[in-house]
């Protein structure tokens, strides 16, 4: 729709829309009902329709940008399986373990990063994060059971972790269960 010109007065495109809603009704007054009609149809004459341009705001919203795929951005595996079974039977020792539990999201995720990073330092191959399964008491709402056991994985395939990050899974029941992960640590470049 475009601006009034006077007050009452409609523009055409609104002249337009009133005069197919009057159309579906009985008039009171037919000799009203001529004279609109004619209005209407000077009003396109004299104007010819344009497309109306919308004005632009500074609180438009625009489409992001597509992202661009980095090549360096490699796979997150999970762990080879004789790899895992070795870990499980503690025939290969897990090399370091980091609890996140009772922590905040922005916590527990700065706390994580650290973690990963000096890892990789000390060329650690695979570490266990314990993130616990969450819905302990307090938690009223289903929404709030367990968010670091949703959030971990997201922080380990974001694009800053993959030079870090090989893969990860589920720990075994005897190292945590669904509550832990098992993290395999990537070479240092």
């Amino acid at each position: 729709m475009t601006k009034r010109g006077k007050k009452g007065s409609l523009s055409p495109e609104d002249r337009e829309l009133w005069g197919k809603v009057a159309k579906t009704l009985t008039p009171l007054d037919p000799d009203r009902v001529r004279v609109l009609e004619d209005e209407l149809e000077r009003s396109k004459k004299d104007k010819p329709r344009t497309a109306v341009k919308s004005p632009q705001t500074a609180t438009a919203i625009k489409a992001p940008a597509p992202e661009k795929k980095t090549p360096d951005l490699l796979p997150l595996h999970q762990l080879e399986t004789r790899y895992r079974r070795k870990i499980v039977r503690g025939v290969r020792a897990i090399d370091a373990r980091i609890d996140l539990h009772g922590l905040t999201q922005y916590q527990a995720h700065d706390r994580l990063r650290g973690f990963l990073y000096q890892a990789q330092a000390r060329s650690h191959k695979v570490v266990l994060v314990i993130t616990g399964k969450g819905g302990g008491p307090g938690h009223a709402y289903m929404d709030e059971r367990g968010i670091l056991r949703r959030m971990v994985p997201q922080w380990l395939a974001m694009p800053d972790m993959r030079s870090v990050v090989l893969g990860y899974e589920e720990a075994h029941a005897s190292h945590g269960g669904a509550g832990a992960l098992y993290v395999r640590i990537r070479k240092r470049r």
